[in-house]
């Protein structure tokens, strides 16, 4: 969940806790005290609308599933905000005589407050499960980020791998050049030894032929 949410939730909660208080304490009040409550308490329905349009404006700011369950939550707020402002109109519709104010004292500001703090307890579960919510999606977001770094150190692993056999097979080529080059010049050496046999031997049998030959002038002599 937004942190920024969270501020505007909080600030929100407090001044709907303080304008209910207000609420009930001006129901007792006349004549100029009770405008200057009214006064008080309109101020703070300003501040509070004020929020609920910064948290609105935040949670459609945010991914599709937060800002689903965030603006689940503001509806909640905003019917919160519609029943003081109804609070106020009822002070604020006119002096209302003693036995009037007593009667909506009784009945109507009861009944007003106590609905109120129904909502309050139903607004303060929603936010509960909203944040038991968010803890889960922050767990979900937390455990696909291990696995997506899992993820990457696997795949650098195998392209670390993959280089080392590439490395390997070049050099396995390598040796099989080296190895034909080695066999092409011995081949050239045996070649080179076959015909210097030959040489030699033809040269062996002309000193033999020559000394034959020579012995046989001189021995007819």
């Amino acid at each position: 969940m937004s942190e920024v949410f969270e501020g505007y939730e909080r600030q929100y909660c407090e001044i709907s806790a303080n304008l209910s208080k207000k609420c009930t304490s001006a129901a007792a009040l006349d004549g100029e005290q009770k405008k200057q409550k009214v006064s008080e308490i309109k101020s703070g329905l300003d501040e509070a609308e004020s929020l609920i349009r910064k948290m609105d404006l935040e949670a459609r700011s945010l991914p599709p599933n937060v800002k689903a369950v965030l603006l689940a939550k503001l509806r909640e707020y905003k019917s919160d905000l519609n029943n003081l402002k109804t609070e106020v109109k009822r002070l604020a519709s006119g002096n209302l005589n003693a036995s009037a104010r007593d009667e909506l004292l009784e009945s109507g500001m009861a009944d007003a407050l106590t609905a109120s703090n129904d909502q309050r307890s139903r607004l303060l579960f929603s936010t509960e499960r909203v944040n038991q919510s968010s803890d889960r999606i922050k767990e979900s977001r937390r455990t696909m980020l291990e696995t997506e770094e899992l993820g990457v150190s696997i795949l650098q692993d195998l392209s670390s791998q993959r280089q080392a056999l590439l490395h390997a097979n070049n050099t396995l080529h390598g040796v099989d050049d080296n190895i034909g080059k080695s066999k092409r010049v011995l081949t050239n050496m045996s070649r080179r030894i076959s015909r210097n046999k030959w040489i030699v031997g033809a040269i062996v049998a002309v000193l033999v032929i020559a000394i034959i030959l020579i012995l046989y002038f001189k021995l007819s002599k």
